[in-house]
């Protein structure tokens, strides 16, 4: 497997390089007035451990293991793939501007693989946004924030509030679309991580749960 992880990111990245990626366009959303400065992904908030089975698809390929992500302190985490059998792949601590690797197998020891899982996490783990237009649809209250070159538009849902999609985009780029299905603020039941400039998809299921 772990002979297949390594040759599948290097795959991808060669691949990667024909693929362009469209200018993302908000639709079906009408312009209000903010009425919020600031807004928060708080689904990795908890001091306690988020669990979950990690399912990775890389170019038809299939990849599973357990993720663990802790929270240190305000700003950082940390975040541990094992395979099924619990043999540790990678372990690392992530924020908004650092990020510290703790361990890595051997053979998913490249610049590609680690830089590949800094920035999904750096985007999935972020909590403060800061508001620069807002938007509504039928379903959704949507928030625009513009930060340098990166844009994200965050949905919470307006039955519940609950936040239910992330669309990350750079230089006006679609790069992920993280969707999230929660009944709480704090602990996303399952997650749903979509490059759109590589054929990666990583799904994440809730196996415990905080309170």
């Amino acid at each position: 497997m772990h002979q297949f992880l390594r040759q599948s990111f290097l795959y991808s990245l060669i691949l990667s390089l024909a693929v362009s990626c469209k200018t993302y366009q908000l639709t079906d959303a009408k312009p209000v007035p903010a009425s919020e400065k600031t807004v928060e992904n708080l689904y990795f908030s908890s001091g306690e451990d988020y669990v979950y089975k990690c399912q990775m698809d890389i170019y038809k390929n299939h990849v599973s293991g357990i993720l663990i992500i802790k929270k240190l302190n305000e700003t950082t985490h940390r975040v541990a793939l094992t395979s099924d059998f619990g043999n540790k792949l990678i372990d690392f601590e992530v924020s908004d501007n650092s990020f510290k690797l703790n361990y890595v197998l051997p053979d998913l020891d490249k610049k590609i693989v680690i830089n590949f899982l800094k920035n999904d996490f750096q985007q999935l783990l972020k909590r403060q946004y800061p508001v620069s237009e807002s938007f509504e649809n039928d379903n959704a209250k949507i928030y625009l924030s513009k930060i340098e070159n990166k844009s994200y538009y965050l949905f919470f849902n307006k039955e519940n509030s609950l936040l239910k999609q992330i669309i990350y985009t750079r230089n006006r780029k679609e790069k992920i679309d993280f969707t999230f299905d929660a009944k709480k603020p704090i602990f996303a039941d399952s997650l749903n991580l979509q490059h759109k400039d590589f054929k990666i998809n990583i799904k994440l299921f809730q196996i415990t749960e905080t309170e």
